[in-house]
Parts: C-alpha cells; structure tokens; sequence
C-alpha cells in the first residue's frame, strides 16, 4: 500500500506540510500531478488523517510545559476522561499501561496556572507532574 515514495513524501510532510505538489515532485523527482495523486491516495486510506501547525507556546504568553501522570481513582475513569477534553491546556492525552492510567501533556501560563490545572484533576485521581525543560 504504501512505497518507498510514499515514505519520502510523508517525511517531506513532516516536516513541512505546506509545500506545493510542485515543491514536493521536485524534491523526490516526480510530477506534480503524480505528487497529487499520491497525497490525495495517503489521504483516502487514512495515512494522513490530518494536517497541523507547531505553535511555540512561549511566545503566546505559555511559559511552562508539563507532563502529568494520573492514577485514576476506582469509578473516575470514565469521568475524567470526559474532563479532559474541557482542558484548553491539555495538548495531548494518551491512556496508557502502568501504575497510571493517563499521560497528559499540558501547556500553561505560570505556576500558578499548573496549580489550579492539578487541583481541578486530583478531584479524580492522583497526579505526579513533571517540568519539561527541553526538547531534545
């Protein structure tokens, strides 16, 4: 289903997805038409399921990044997991296997923003948070 083409284009768009049809044939030698149809095919099948932008959060007032661990009390699951989607500060969620149940990525303003975030999820479970520091 998917070639070695198809793998160039994906990691072309990865990287940038707003390149022209033009751009991307020029990059891995193929029409732009050609170039079309395949992108249009990785679309149909679900390959590309969408297309986004990176936002750097710090330059829109968002200093600290975090990652949180929750261990969901007994009966809380299936509340929270609809509370989370209320969170404009969750970017990313993922349930996941473990001692926890859910690995959340957030983006907050302050200190302060993370500390009223933790306490509006401790309602539902216990949470261990981590401070990113980098990206490596």
């Amino acid at each position: 289903m998917v070639d070695s083409l198809d793998k160039q284009l994906l990691d072309i768009l990865k990287d940038n997805a707003r390149l022209s049809f033009a751009d991307l044939g020029r990059k891995i030698n193929l029409s732009s038409s050609a170039v079309r149809e395949r992108v249009q095919k990785l679309e149909e099948f679900g390959v590309i399921q969408k297309y986004s932008i990176q936002l750097d959060h710090k330059k829109l007032g968002n200093d600290l990044e975090a990652f949180i661990l929750l261990k969901v009390f007994p009966g809380q699951l299936k509340h929270i997991l609809q509370k989370i989607k209320s969170f404009r500060e969750i970017k990313e969620a993922h349930r996941i296997t473990g001692s926890q149940n859910i690995h959340l990525k957030v983006v907050v303003k302050n200190q302060l923003s993370l500390q009223k975030l933790l306490d509006q999820l401790m309602v539902f479970s216990d949470t261990n948070t981590f401070l990113i520091l980098s990206k490596v």
